[in-house]
């Protein structure tokens, strides 16, 4: 309300007030009384009065409010009616035929063999599901807005094969947004192969590069030590990070994952085993070296990352679903699991959930291990670049990849939308 509306207003109240203090008063004269229609037009002014001044306060605040209303678009919304925060990874998936995100035949980076229906796959059900938390809801992305507050940033994504196909599911959903698609390329112009330690996607027109390491243990993997038993031919040194980490530094979002390659055949099945220093330690578990390198992991995001400057994502174990891993039998059902059990609960996320508690650089853990766990329809199968080979444990694209990306994708909008907000509201906001 504008100062001379509200003294108006003001005014307008008193005159009303005083004119009846004198009812009843003995000068007050029967034959001069108003009548009961100047009553009633008095009062019809009065409220007439009071509303428009009302009106004309709220049009001067709304300004101010739309702001914080649009700070939110991209936080997740929660609808509980409490005022706990939301736990988007409990929920179940949803149909929606708002899905997929992008034709994975058109966007030159995703990997032939995670191109399900290139290879082969008839039905399209698995494409069609939306991860729906039970208290909330997970804000939908535009792409186009996504572009534009990454633009200048580097996303550095690193871990296993799983972490390179949630890279080319983000590079195809950004890709979706630009009309000149000529300006995206790989940086050295390689092909997307299964061993190449750096690949890297810049989109030119927003300076914006998207970038993906091979580290499938995160810690240094090295020839034997001399005098080792014949049986070791490689060591992981658990308490040293991989030799590639100080490329991570500098990055804007720096997303990990690792897991798949925490299991025997891939560890003591090819004659490798564990070491601290110069120590071997034959004997020490697979879930205790996970342990271990964990928490050489964390001690470096600790020392080496600066949280003002970069935002730092832990992505859990994904879970496989296998009929026989033996004899390589997959179980490609023909819609997600009604029900999980032990596919939802897995000793290297909840490692990761529970380390990153002390840590002093904030880590947002993308806890996928149980949401994952229904999507035995969304598995590579028989439809990857070697269909005499079935798998069980990568996914199709599109696929439950886009998820994950989505979830980071609204963790970071609405810290971009806060960092926006502290800035503008000169507070400091950590």
């Amino acid at each position: 309300m504008l100062p001379m509306e509200r003294m108006s207003s003001f005014n307008k109240s008193v005159s009303f007030k005083q004119r009846y203090a004198n009812i009843g008063s003995p000068r007050f004269s029967r034959k001069n009384r108003p009548s009961p229609l100047f009553h009633a037009l008095i009062i019809i002014g009065w409220f007439v009065s009071f509303f428009l001044a009302v009106g004309c306060g709220y049009m001067y605040v709304l300004p101010n409010l739309t702001h914080p209303f649009h700070i939110k678009e991209y936080r997740f919304t929660n609808f509980s009616g409490s005022d706990n925060t939301c736990d988007v990874f409990d929920g179940n998936w949803v149909m929606d035929h708002g899905y997929p995100w992008y034709n994975a035949s058109e966007c030159p980076f995703v990997e032939q063999g995670f191109n399900c229906l290139a290879n082969g796959r008839i039905d399209e059900d698995y494409l069609k599901w939306r991860w729906k938390p039970k208290n909330c809801d997970i804000p939908r992305v535009n792409v186009r807005v996504v572009l534009e507050k990454l633009r200048n940033k580097r996303i550095v994504f690193v871990g296993d094969s799983m972490s390179r196909t949630q890279w080319e599911s983000l590079i195809c959903f950004l890709m979706t947004g630009l009309e000149d698609k000529g300006n995206v390329y790989e940086v050295n112009e390689r092909k997307i192969t299964k061993q190449i330690r750096f690949l890297g996607v810049r989109f030119s027109s927003f300076n914006l590069t998207v970038e993906f390491y091979r580290s499938v243990f995160l810690v240094q993997h090295n020839w034997a030590p001399k005098h080792a038993p014949k049986r070791v031919r490689s060591t992981l040194k658990l308490d040293k990070l991989d030799d590639i980490s100080k490329e991570w530094i500098d990055s804007d979002v720096l997303i990990f994952n690792s897991g798949q390659w925490w299991v025997p055949g891939k560890l003591f099945g090819t004659g490798c085993y564990f070491q601290v220093g110069k120590t071997l330690k034959l004997g020490m578990t697979i879930v205790s070296a996970y342990k271990t390198a964990l928490q050489t992991w964390a001690s470096w995001v600790d020392k080496m990352i600066n949280p003002k400057l970069t935002r730092v994502f832990f992505r859990t174990f994904e879970p496989s679903h296998w009929r026989n891993l033996t004899l390589r039998e997959c179980n490609v059902t023909k819609l997600p699991l009604l029900e999980v059990m032990e596919e939802g609960v897995n000793p290297f996320s909840n490692m990761v959930l529970e380390l990153v508690k002390d840590m002093t650089v904030p880590v947002t853990v993308i806890h996928v291990t149980p949401m994952s766990a229904f999507r035995s329809d969304a598995h590579v199968g028989n439809w990857g670049d070697m269909p005499s080979l079935s798998d069980c444990s990568h996914w199709c694209l599109p696929g439950v990849p886009d998820m994950w990306n989505e979830i980071v994708l609204s963790y970071l909008l609405g810290s971009f939308e806060q960092d926006f907000e502290c800035k503008n509201s000169l507070q400091n906001c950590g």
